[in-house]
């Protein structure tokens, strides 16, 4: 039976390629965008919705699917604030999860981050631990939260400190071994596949899957 996607974030490093791969696939036949703006992408498949991220709620009868992909997600810099970061990598999430779930999708699969922690010290690291607890307690059939190390990619702007720690983090992969190999960085294609493998494998509950797992699911066939 074919089934409808939903992604938020479609404009990103992993977004666009996971995207295409939607796009793709046999398994889909109708892929739902949520974007800030209208991007001008044409395809049979894809709906794509310009929508107000602050008001998320007047969009409920437009969440209709089967299986929710997020990749959404900014950095403190760009944002500008760490007010303005919290929307984009907390409320924004979880906000729309609340809808899916009272919606009935199925499945909610999300990007957070290695070391994602509701305690942690760190502010990034924070934010994402928060947004997991939220859809930790939501009535999804399953969610899957993928937590990858740097990400590895061409991005549509510079980030000199990202350029600077892909060159320090592919040295450092080879001494990235056993339990530490979850730290590796990862292409942004690769978590894009996983996510993709993941969604039809029709998990069911909470489930975490770091770098080294996400890299093996991607080529998974």
């Amino acid at each position: 039976m074919n089934k409808t996607a939903i992604i938020l974030g479609s404009t990103g490093l992993t977004g666009s390629h996971l995207l295409q791969i939607l796009l793709n696939s046999n398994i889909y036949d109708k892929v739902v965008s949520f974007v800030r703006k209208e991007t001008g992408l044409s395809h049979s498949k894809l709906t794509e919705y310009a929508i107000d991220f602050e008001n998320i709620d007047l969009y409920q009868d437009l969440i209709d699917g089967d299986d929710m992909f997020c990749c959404l997600g900014t950095t403190i810099k760009k944002a500008g604030s760490q007010e303005v970061f919290e929307k984009v990598d907390l409320h924004y999430p979880s906000n729309f999860a609340k809808v899916a779930a009272s919606k009935g999708v199925k499945q909610y699969l999300i990007i957070s981050a290695i070391g994602a922690n509701a305690q942690s010290g760190n502010f990034y690291l924070r934010t994402k631990g928060k947004c997991e607890d939220v859809l930790r307690k939501l009535a999804f059939q399953s969610i899957s939260i993928f937590r990858p190390s740097l990400l590895l990619g061409n991005r549509k702007e510079f980030r000199l400190g990202e350029k600077l720690g892909e060159y320090f983090m592919k040295v450092a992969s080879l001494v990235l071994i056993g339990k530490l190999k979850k730290y590796r960085a990862i292409k942004a294609k690769r978590v894009a596949r996983a996510m993709f493998n993941i969604a039809q494998q029709n998990t069911i509950g909470y489930h975490i899957y770091e770098s080294d797992k996400i890299a093996q699911i991607a080529t998974a066939r």
